[in-house]
């Protein structure tokens, strides 16, 4: 039984004392199906359309002068590894790590990180100039660098927070809706599980839109450094 509603997201899962629900994180690996890696193999050929879309993508978002080539592939790698672990949690007795803030900071205060020492060592000129928006009163700026610099500094927050509060969300409806089953008549239990397939088929899109936002947002605080 649980003790709270958000004990659903507790790590609970221990091999001799060894907590094992993080070892969901690569539980993507093990359910690719080996003919992925026989080319050509639909699986792969979908999967490299979708990889070769996202790199045209995030090419045109880092602009030109972006100056370490291949660095598109950093936030193709960053999307996969979030879908995989957005989709595995959805499966029953599979624990969702995007939905803990000790995953989604660890993706994105890392990057944050070294997107400000790159612009601030190499383009510091640039950097102080985009503290202030073009156009900005006299009277204003000193207000304005101070906006900017906050609306900065909470930008890895807001990141992560932004995958865990919608995967939190997602699961928690479907917890709650899950444990009203027990205690409905059949007609209304039919009505219940045809909603709990709705909210699934829209987790699904979730989990992909979710992944797509943090390395869409990734790439433009990257493309703004430089």
């Amino acid at each position: 039984m649980m003790s709270n509603l958000f004990s659903v997201f507790d790590p609970s899962t221990s091999l001799m004392n060894l907590s094992l629900n993080w070892i969901s994180t690569m539980l993507g690996l093990m359910i690719i199906p080996m003919g992925f890696w026989l080319i050509p193999s639909r699986h792969f050929m979908l999967w490299n359309m979708l990889l070769i879309n996202l790199h045209k993508e995030f090419k045109t978002l880092l602009g030109n002068k972006n100056i370490n080539k291949g660095s598109s592939f950093i936030f193709i790698s960053l999307f996969s590894i979030i879908m995989f672990n957005n989709f595995l949690g959805l499966f029953p007795y599979i624990f969702t790590s995007t939905s803990h803030l000790i995953m989604t900071l660890t993706l994105a205060l890392p990057l944050w990180i070294s997107f400000m020492l790159f612009g601030w060592i190499n383009n510091t000129q640039h950097m102080f100039a985009h503290l202030v928006p073009q156009g900005t009163p006299p009277v204003l700026m000193p207000f304005m660098v101070c906006i900017e610099t906050i609306s900065n500094m909470i930008r890895p927050g807001t990141l992560a927070v932004r995958l865990a509060a919608n995967m939190i969300a997602g699961h928690l409806l479907l917890t709650l809706l899950g444990n009203t089953g027990p205690s409905l008549s059949y007609s209304l239990l039919t009505l219940l599980i045809m909603t709990q397939i709705a909210l699934l088929v829209l987790e699904s899109a979730v989990a992909i839109i979710q992944s797509y936002v943090f390395a869409v947002l990734s790439t433009l605080y990257s493309s703004e450094v430089n």
